[in-house]
């Protein structure tokens, strides 16, 4: 059985990704050579050569400067050991130094027998040694490259002088055009030389272990002014000119990813004294890994190493037996259902703080899972687990969830409650904020540095920067001076709005939003009409089985606006290498949808920073809940709404498990919030009303035929002038009045028809009048009101998606990554 799970697991999974460690192995720094023929020249030969073009300076003073610096370095490297200069080199114990000048200074101030201060430099020092490194004479360590600043210095614009400049000034229009601000890209250039000048010969040859080596040793050092120190722009620099080949990992911080822990690695955490049981705990979870994601293993640590065991460690040392004496499995259950928290008085006195734990349930059922699965492995194994099947302490009567569910389906009732009301101000108001600031970015970008400019009722100066920015536009107040950066400001005004759209029109969760892609979007041919069906398909996350959802206009305006953003004028969807918080490691690249560009490289929008936009939104919309805070909505509130809208407007309860993804149709029900008394009794006898008929027919898995029908109900919808908004399975309550009906959504393609509807019924008022048909007229009249609402709608629609979709947005047709034509591939996804 665990053989059979394993393969399943791993076959679920897909391809094994690769931990930091292993990517080091696959892509190993140069060694560092002993030797080579610049290092081994004689004093004359490397005099010779590093005075002679192109290491020489047009400028005489500046050259002798360097003359005078190559001969004082030489000389004293002569005074110490080696066959070669770096031999030299590394015996003199400069790069041990804080300043290896000081060797030098002292040296020359006991030949002249002279006083001279350790601090005082002579000028020509560094120059000297500068020249020296550039010609490959001395290769100094990256370590010592990057802790001593003025051997950098210049040491970029050397190297293109004087070894590559061919490759130098390739990389540097590279940065010119990914509107890399000018301090970062001499940085990410400087970068480039240190890695050039310690592992020795051109750009071409630097590679990808350099770079992971370069930001091991930078991250090893103590934080600098320099604020680019540990940026992995250089290496996305190479890696777009194509220097680090075409099998170099997408983003440097792969090699970052330290892998899942092991299961000894989890539970030692805890510091659990007793050994026996340490290792029992241990493997247990290898027992159960296979079976379970590493999300799921992880809390399983949590809940048996921390909770249960170092609890009781600590409470009662020397513990070292699964078979827990009454008073202490008592002890341990009150204290397992209870939070302690300390905190401080305002008179500086520790306070402790005992509330309830929510979740304390759930602790006693994975202990009481523990022991009954240690109990049911003994009678196969008994060698193995015998010696641990043992009494539970746990009762079943101590893991009832039934009141918890109760009181915790109340809780997330008066919570759903409490926020859809607010969800239409949420919806205006990102809308009105993602316009605002694209009108303000707009403005800015057509101002001059320095010039006024006004839009959205407000007038701003547009920032002088004193130093070139990394693309960003800024702006401040012309009164206060306060400064805003407009370029962020558009970026969160964006993605605030796409985000409340997605979810709320699809109801996923967050860690299926962040991972949707342009691959996620395809289309399904209706087998009767041929008519095409944009459908949108949700990864494996929590139930590992994927779905796929009825893209509605509204939705697939929102996608487009993405994909035409994301793509920025490119033919594809960039590929983004994106980490799995869960899972515990990089994915592979993929055209995610939620991404941004940040200087030569595109990076994911995180769930962080989803969560501060979401909770920016919240606040500048100055919502209070019930207890007089601010309201606050987290991702899975969408979810909530979403269901609770879905089914209160007709959806079929199976339709919903499916839609939302769920295994158990109870968990969609419990997502529905209850609302008062005559909704729940008009639900209940719905409910009695449709079992009576069709006895269980509504938790079952819907038929081919059901679903059929449930798609095609988008082609019954289709009228003259537009489509349809009514809920599934419901009958027109207007007799098909479209005109008078507010469910209608007009075409403005079918506005010619509307306008001749229009036109046609005034004459026929005219004609009613005029035979005195006062009756004929006032009906009449009452549909020329509703064309003439609809009309004006047509107009609003045109002017949304005006303002919306941009020039050269492409249609769902193009935006769709891809297309399905098997008629039953949307019903084997379900």
């Amino acid at each position: 059985m665990v053989g059979a799970a394993t393969d399943a697991a791993s076959a679920s999974s897909g391809p094994v990704k690769p931990t930091g460690a292993q990517l080091l192995a696959a892509f190993p720094p140069r060694p560092i050579a002993s030797s080579w023929p610049a290092t081994e020249a004689s004093r004359s030969a490397v005099l010779a050569r590093v005075l002679a073009a192109p290491f020489t300076l047009d400028n005489p003073a500046s050259q002798q400067t360097r003359r005078l610096g190559v001969l004082a370095v030489l000389n004293w490297l002569q005074t110490h050991p080696g066959d070669s200069w770096q031999q030299r080199w590394r015996a003199s114990g400069a790069e041990d130094r804080s300043d290896w000048r000081d060797l030098l200074t002292t040296a020359a101030a006991g030949r002249s027998r002279a006083r001279t201060d350790t601090g005082t430099h002579l000028p020509h020092l560094s120059p000297g040694l500068l020249v020296l490194i550039c010609a490959d004479v001395i290769r100094p360590s990256v370590g010592w490259l990057l802790r001593f600043a003025p051997a950098r210095r210049n040491l970029a614009t050397e190297m293109a002088r004087t070894r590559d400049a061919a490759a130098f000034a390739a990389l540097a229009e590279s940065c010119t055009q990914g509107r890399v601000g000018l301090q970062s890209g001499q940085q990410a250039l400087t970068r480039v030389a240190v890695i050039v000048a310690a592992k020795g010969g051109p750009v071409a040859a630097v590679r990808v272990g350099d770079c992971v080596e370069l930001l091991q040793v930078a991250a090893g050092m103590r934080a600098t002014s320099e604020g680019h120190a540990h940026s992995p722009l250089f290496y996305h620099l190479l890696r777009s000119h194509g220097v680090l080949g075409e099998d170099a990992p997408a983003a440097i911080e792969m090699f970052s990813g330290r892998g899942q822990p092991t299961c000894e690695q989890l539970i030692d955490r805890y510091k659990i004294t007793c050994r026996p049981v340490r290792d029992v705990l241990v493997d247990y979870l290898r027992e159960r890994q296979p079976s379970v994601d590493f999300s799921s293993l992880q809390r399983f640590a949590y809940l048996l190493g921390k909770l249960f065991w170092a609890d009781l460690e600590a409470h009662h040392p020397g513990i070292d037996s699964l078979q827990l004496p009454r008073d202490v499995a008592v002890a341990w259950k009150q204290r397992v259902m209870t939070r302690t928290r300390t905190t401080t008085s305002p008179a500086g006195e520790p306070v402790t703080q005992v509330s309830v734990r929510l979740d304390g349930r759930s602790v006693l059922s994975a202990v009481r899972a523990f022991y009954l699965d240690l109990a049911e492995w003994a009678d196969d194994d008994p060698g193995r687990w015998g010696p641990w099947a043992v009494r539970c302490p746990v009762s079943a009567s101590d893991v009832s969830h039934k009141k918890d569910r109760s009181r915790r389906k109340s809780r997330m009732d008066a919570r759903t409650r409490e926020r859809l009301p607010v969800l239409p101000a949420l919806v205006s108001w990102v809308d009105a904020e993602r316009a605002r600031t694209a009108e303000v970015l707009a403005a800015a970008e057509r101002t001059q540095p320095g010039g006024l400019f006004t839009t959205a009722g407000q007038t701003l100066r547009r920032a002088v920067m004193k130093t070139e920015t990394t693309g960003r536009i800024w702006a401040e107040h012309p009164d206060t001076g306060q400064r805003r950066d407009l370029t962020f400001e558009d970026h969160r005004g964006f993605w605030t709005w796409a985000m409340v759209e997605v979810l709320r029109h699809t109801g996923i969760r967050i860690e299926e939003l962040t991972e949707l892609s342009h691959h996620s979007l395809i289309q399904y041919r209706l087998p009767a009409t041929s008519e095409l069906i944009p459908l949108l398909q949700i990864a494996p996350s929590k139930t590992d089985a994927e779905r796929l959802l009825v893209i509605s206009p509204e939705l697939a305006d929102v996608l487009s606006t993405i994909v035409a953003r994301v793509r920025s004028g490119q033919h594809h969807v960039p590929m983004v290498v994106s980490y799995d918080k869960n899972e515990r490691v990089y994915n592979a690249p993929m055209p995610l949808l939620f991404q941004w560009r940040r200087r030569l490289e595109n990076r994911p929008v995180s769930e962080t920073s989803l969560r501060g936009y979401l909770d920016h939104a919240l606040t500048a919309l100055g919502v209070k809940d019930a207890g007089g805070r601010p309201m606050r909505y987290t991702f899975h509130d969408f979810r909530r709404l979403f269901i609770t809208d879905a089914i209160m407007h007709g959806m079929p309860p199976h339709i919903a498990q499916l839609v939302a993804g769920h295994r158990d149709i109870n968990t969609t029900m419990g997502y529905k919030a209850v609302y008062p008394e005559e909704v729940i009794n008009g639900h209940r006898a719905f409910i009695a009303r449709r079992r009576s008929l069709r006895p269980g027919q509504e938790y079952r898995v819907p038929t081919d035929e059901e679903w059929a029908e449930f798609i095609g109900h988008f082609e019954h919808r289709k009228v003259a002038v537009g489509d349809c908004g009514r809920s599934y399975d419901t009958p027109c309550i207007h007799e098909h009045s479209c005109l008078r009906c507010p469910l209608l959504r007009p075409d403005p393609a079918a506005r010619p028809r509307l306008t001749q509807i229009r036109d046609n019924l005034i004459d026929r008022i005219a004609e009613a009048e005029s035979h005195r048909w006062l009756g004929e007229a006032e009906g009449l009249k009452v549909s020329l009101a509703g064309a003439r609402a609809k009309l004006a709608q047509m107009d609003q629609i045109t002017a949304r998606r005006n303002q919306t979709v941009h020039l050269g947005t492409p249609s769902f047709a193009d935006t769709a990554g891809r297309t399905s034509s098997d008629p039953h591939h949307l019903r084997n996804h379900q």
